[in-house]
């Protein structure tokens, strides 16, 4: 099977070209830092192009029958499995995903893009009784027309696939903008899947813009009736403010300040692994990472040294030896980030249980002990870093939990369920995950946060909701009777 080629164009109405923008975007692997490829910046004649190619192309692919729709969704979801190799080096290469990392977010890919092919037979209609007399309701549900998609750097196929499939399954048209840091797998990259899989041009687009060139024409162009957002808080909040100005719906999966709970009754060794996996994959650069761990004061000393030991343990370097957990971060402006958050910790009194170290854009496991105030424990570390925080009892580790602007992910570890589930259901959060680790993700659950965390819900018929609307349509089949006389 030949390699993917023409990765470093747009993707505009079924045609691979360069942009029309003035800049050139460098794509750099992140641990090697040589170039991948440079892309010519799409400007803002190639956004119009591209949306008002998807909002041709929707018309006619709304229409298409359900089977075949479904066979097309289907077919992406095969050449994944085909081309998981491939797929799974670009990660490596590109985003600096681990050999471990990039294989869980091709199966994510892959997940999400099955299950959608099941969404052309769920448009259904509903006929809903009505209260005046002869007349037949009928309720359509409807693709919204045209979704703007906007990826991150992090999971930057899987959190682009995962907007893209369920849109194009619903038959909307679909206009993708990946980070520029990521452009292959979080956008190209799909344009070629999606084409081999036999989709009709202009159905889905990808343009690769330099945001500095553009400012928000992706975001208030007034064609997509919807803009799906991934990414930092700060953006999400900008762009639902343009889409409320607009008039656009928006989903928006924001940042997450995740806490990690540890209740005296606790398995410590398993609450271990637990905190260890959902800090460090991925080198921490994801929504979902535990961000503080909150322990029972009882237990902290001996969970403390275990985990410790644990971290010293993770290896750090090559994200292409299978046996990685820490990769490089996506730059050296997040190494030195980070770095200062440590820096300001340090200042506000926190205690550096681990020091970690640096090499390139590699860093391993920082730890230390703080408190909620600490800016490693307020602020989204998106790095090899966490704060243990020690809890006086359950209220306290409660308390601690929900003293933030985020509600993304959590995680409770408890031996008693019913005390872990009552636990949970407290936690001012959109997923609670019992005796496991805050990083998970399935394509049949509602995936999404509460507070500064975002909105909307992916996954499931959640998915299927976000990207439709409805109309309701009625027949009055009798003569109506309305209060005059002629």
């Amino acid at each position: 099977m030949d390699k993917y080629k023409d990765l470093d164009h747009q993707f505009i109405n079924g045609r691979w070209k360069e942009g029309t923008g003035k800049k050139q975007i460098e794509v750099v692997n992140p641990y090697t830092q040589e170039q991948v490829t440079t892309f010519k910046s799409a400007g803002t004649e190639d956004i119009d192009e591209a949306y008002r190619a998807a909002y041709e192309a929707q018309k006619e692919w709304a229409a298409v029958n359900a089977f075949e729709r479904a066979r097309i969704i289907e077919e992406a979801s095969l050449i994944m499995e085909r081309r998981r190799d491939e797929l799974v080096q670009l990660l490596i290469e590109e985003a600096g995903s681990t050999f471990i990392k990039a294989n869980v977010e091709v199966d994510f890919c892959i997940a999400i893009t099955k299950h959608s092919a099941s969404f052309p037979f769920e448009n259904e209609s509903q006929v809903p009784p009505s209260i005046v007399p002869g007349k037949r309701n009928e309720v359509l549900r409807k693709p919204l027309g045209v979704v703007g998609v906007i990826g991150p750097f992090n999971f930057p196929m899987y959190l682009a696939m995962r907007s893209v499939s369920p849109a194009l399954a619903t038959g909307n048209g679909v206009v993708l903008k990946p980070d520029s840091q990521t452009a292959i797998t979080g956008g190209t990259l799909l344009g070629k899947i999606f084409e081999e899989a036999g989709a009709p041009k202009g159905i889905l687009n990808v343009v690769v813009p330099d945001i500095t060139e553009i400012g928000d024409a992706f975001v208030e162009h007034p064609i997509p009736r919807m803009i799906s957002f991934t990414g930092s808080t700060g953006v999400g909040k900008h762009i639902g403010e343009i889409a409320g100005r607009t008039v656009k719906k928006a989903v928006l999966e924001l940042g997450g300040n995740n806490p990690f709970v540890v209740l005296e009754d606790a398995d410590i060794e398993k609450a271990v692994e637990g905190a260890a996996f959902g800090k460090y994959m991925h080198s921490g650069q994801i929504c979902m990472a535990v961000n503080r761990i909150i322990v029972h004061q009882d237990i902290y000393e001996e969970f403390t040294n275990q985990f410790l030991e644990l971290s010293k343990k993770i290896k750090a370097g090559d994200p292409k030896d299978p046996t990685t957990l820490i990769g490089p971060l996506i730059n050296q402006k997040a190494v030195q980030r980070i770095l200062g958050e440590v820096e300001q910790a340090k200042s506000e009194g926190a205690e550096v249980l681990l020091e970690g170290s640096v090499d390139g854009n590699v860093m391993t496991p920082f730890v230390l002990k703080g408190t909620n105030d600490m800016a490693t424990a307020k602020h989204e570390m998106f790095g090899p870093v966490v704060t243990i925080i020690p809890a006086k009892d359950e209220a306290d580790a409660l308390r601690i939990a929900n003293d933030t602007q985020y509600g993304l992910s959590g995680s409770v570890h408890s031996s008693n369920y019913e005390k872990a589930f009552s636990f949970a259901q407290r936690m001012e959060t959109g997923m609670v995950h019992i005796n496991d680790q805050s990083v998970n993700d399935e394509p049949l659950v509602a995936f999404g946060g509460e507070k500064n965390s975002g909105l909307g819900r992916f996954g499931g018929h959640w998915s299927l909701d976000e990207f439709t609307t409805f109309q309701w349509i009625s027949v009055q089949e009798e003569r109506r009777r309305y209060p005059f006389e002629k």
